[in-house]
Order: C-alpha cells, then sequence, then structure tokens
C-alpha cells in the first residue's frame, strides 16, 4: 500500500449527497475498460449522452484539474461493494476523500486500499467547500501525522482516525504486514491453546 503522511494539492468540491458507488466506477466502464477504472469515475456525470465532458461538473474544470482531494456530500461511497468504486477514485489521483460521512463499508475498502477518508461535521464539510470555491487556488493539505486539514499554513479543520489505521497508512501496511508483526504474539496464543485444547491441534488418523 502506498505511504500516506501528507498530501497537499488541488481541491475540488463535489457536496452531492448519496453518491453511489456505480456513479463512482458505472458497471459499463468496469466492463468495457477493467484495465482504466480512474476513467470512468463519474462517468454519466460527467459527460452528456453523447459523450462529451460537460463543462460545468466539478472535475472537468480547469482550476479542478489533477485534484487530490474531493470534498463531498453525506453518505459517500453507498450502494454496492465494488472495490472499482475504490480504485476509480484513487486512478485520477484523489488521494483523500472528505465528507460529513460515509456508507458502512466504503471507508474499510478505501482504507485497504491507500485512500484516505476524513470524517468532519457537516458545517465543517460545507464551510470548507466554500472555502475552497473562493480561493485563487483551490488547495488543501491533509496530515496524517498530526490529523489536520491545512489551507497553506493555517489550520482548518481536525479530524480523527482509528490509531491502527493511521498507523497503518504511515507506513504503508496492508493486512498481510500488520498480521506479521504480530507473529509472536499469534505463535503465543497457539502455544498456550494447544495446551488448553490439544484435540484441535490433532492431525487426523488415516
Amino acid at each position: 500500500m502506498e505511504i500516506f503522511t501528507r498530501v497537499c494539492g488541488t481541491a475540488v468540491p463535489h457536496l452531492v449527497p448519496n453518491i453511489t458507488t456505480d456513479s463512482l466506477a458505472p458497471g459499463h466502464w468496469n466492463r468495457d475498460h477493467p484495465n482504466d477504472p480512474g476513467g470512468g469515475l463519474f462517468w454519466n456525470q460527467r459527460h452528456d449522452k453523447d459523450g462529451n465532458l460537460l463543462p460545468d461538473f466539478p472535475l472537468n474544470m480547469p482550476r479542478y484539474k489533477d485534484a487530490r482531494i474531493l470534498i463531498a456530500g453525506a453518505n459517500f461511497g453507498c450502494g454496492s461493494s465494488r472495490e472499482t468504486a475504490i480504485w476509480a477514485v484513487l486512478g485520477v489521483g484523489i488521494r483523500c476523500v472528505i465528507a460529513p460521512s460515509f456508507s458502512e463499508i466504503y471507508p474499510e475498502s478505501a482504507f485497504q486500499n491507500g485512500l484516505l477518508c476524513v470524517v468532519l461535521p457537516a458545517d465543517e464539510v460545507t464551510a470548507l467547500a466554500a472555502r475552497i470555491e473562493a480561493m485563487d487556488q483551490p488547495s488543501l493539505c491533509i496530515d496524517l501525522r498530526s490529523k489536520t486539514v491545512e489551507d497553506g499554513e493555517t489550520v482548518v479543520a481536525t479530524f480523527e482516525i482509528a490509531e491502527d489505521r493511521r498507523t497503518a497508512m504511515l507506513e504503508g501496511l496492508d493486512q498481510t504486514m500488520i498480521l506479521r508483526r504480530k507473529e509472536d504474539a499469534i505463535a503465543a496464543f497457539q502455544a498456550a491453546d494447544a495446551q488448553r485444547r490439544p484435540w484441535i491441534y490433532e492431525l487426523p488418523s488415516d
């Protein structure tokens, strides 16, 4: 997993609530372009019926080109559990999504892939989006070490994240790597458990 310590760059506001995984990664795009999940991000919202880019969609605006941070509405990533909805966001270079809330499944899958989901109160998200829209250069920094959202040298928000997830992202650890760090504890448990319940560890006879 790619390390996440501090990410700075263009932030794009798109405060639509209940953005679904099908909006993030449309089924037709996944089927026809399996090796380019990022190209399908918001396809049905970014294009007209003839496939032309809609100039008023935020991600199509020149000021939000190459965005690294997405500021979204509540219940982001609802719908299905398709992992391509994570890959699509990462595929365009976005490393962090800020929203008032996420679906139950989306943040877990995002964490496994190195995409940071930041939850902030709805009024703070709205204020942050307004701040971005008023900037000449709409950029922010997300610092996972200090758990802050920064505008230049000014901290504009702080967020919480489970410490085990924070450590994993800071060090680029996937689930297998995390488990391997606990090999001694696992071995000790197995040894003690074998004493308590030896029948579980007995191999079946031929």
